[in-house]
């Protein structure tokens, strides 16, 4: 409470400064951003935040730098980030597991996804796969029980989506397939796990591996997609393996501390939207990585995120779990 109440006048003050003109928005920037994510180094959205601040760097003129602070599924960067003077100079990306299921899941989140950080642009749909080693020789899901049954007890899994713990738990009370969960704070570090053979299974997004699949090391069995994947049309959809279920999109966005000026947020949502709309950022960063442009910001991606946030609460009720 005390806080939110210190976090409310610093807003204020900062506000004011902006209505009387003296706050730093018309000079913005005049040093170095910082963009907090709350997944460790390597990972998908990762090396998405990266290149997108060295794109910022060059069109604002400061130094644009990303700080991974991995942990809490995400809640221990989002509160750094909610944390931080509301300036403009602290902004942070995070998923729809951090700003919509977290509330649902957990009894207590060190911070508040609706008072605690405001929307300013959308940034990428992940396209979740379930992949394995490819050393596992399965190539379907009914091959993946199969193993799991043979090799009762040696197999686990990774993800970072609820949606897709789901998937997984509801396969495995359906078929009895063998396969626990392990935790990982990166999609690098899951995807090197997986390599190793430790946890031969993930969930995760198709940027994380997309050149270990090509080289053959990770092989795709599912995709979360409505319909298949044109870079892998053979591979079927979790729609046609779930028994018709659909799993939400996972989605990764720009967000800043509560309170930051409007004209600050305006200006960095209006370059972030220019240049991930950019052909050449676009034929890099989303198409052959699977990613799917959100094509929205400020109010629009507020509104989005507020829908979202009404089906992760209607799916944690379905699956009858209680916030831990």
């Amino acid at each position: 409470m005390k806080r939110h109440f210190i976090r409310s006048v610093v807003a204020a003050a900062v506000a004011w400064l902006a209505w009387c003109g003296t706050a730093p928005a018309q000079d913005y920037p005049t040093r170095p951003i910082r963009i907090i994510i709350g997944l460790g180094a390597g990972g998908g959205g990762d090396v998405f935040a990266r290149t997108l601040a060295e794109e910022l760097r060059k069109v604002l003129g400061v130094p644009v730098v990303v700080e991974n602070r991995p942990g809490g599924s995400e809640s221990i960067g989002a509160r750094a980030c909610a944390d931080s003077a509301p300036d403009g100079y602290t902004v942070c990306v995070l998923s729809n597991e951090v700003m919509v299921y977290n509330q649902f899941l957990f009894k207590n989140i060190p911070f508040d996804p609706v008072k605690d950080v405001q929307p300013i642009v959308g940034l990428f749909l992940n396209t979740f796969v379930l992949a394995v080693n490819s050393s596992l020789k399965v190539r379907t899901v009914p091959d993946l029980v199969a193993l799991s049954k043979a090799k009762s007890g040696t197999l686990s899994y990774g993800t970072f989506s609820f949606v897709l713990v789901r998937f997984m738990e509801k396969l495995k009370q359906e078929h009895g397939a063998d396969i626990v969960r392990v935790p990982f704070r990166g999609g690098g570090e899951l995807v090197n796990a997986m390599l190793s053979g430790s946890t031969p299974v993930g969930l995760l997004a198709l940027s994380n591996m997309i050149s270990q699949i090509e080289a053959g090391r990770i092989m795709v069995i599912a995709v979360n997609r409505k319909e298949r994947s044109p870079l892998f049309p053979d591979v079927p959809t979790f729609l046609e393996v779930g028994r018709g279920e659909e799993y939400p999109s996972s989605w990764f966005g720009l967000f800043a501390p509560i309170g930051t000026p409007k004209p600050i947020t305006r200006r960095l949502g209006d370059e972030v939207a220019r240049i991930v709309s950019e052909p050449d950022f676009r034929l890099k960063m989303f198409i052959p990585r699977g990613v799917e442009p959100m094509d929205m910001k400020y109010e629009d991606f507020a509104s989005f995120i507020s829908a979202d946030r009404h089906v992760a609460e209607r799916i944690v009720k379905e699956t009858g779990l209680q916030p831990q």
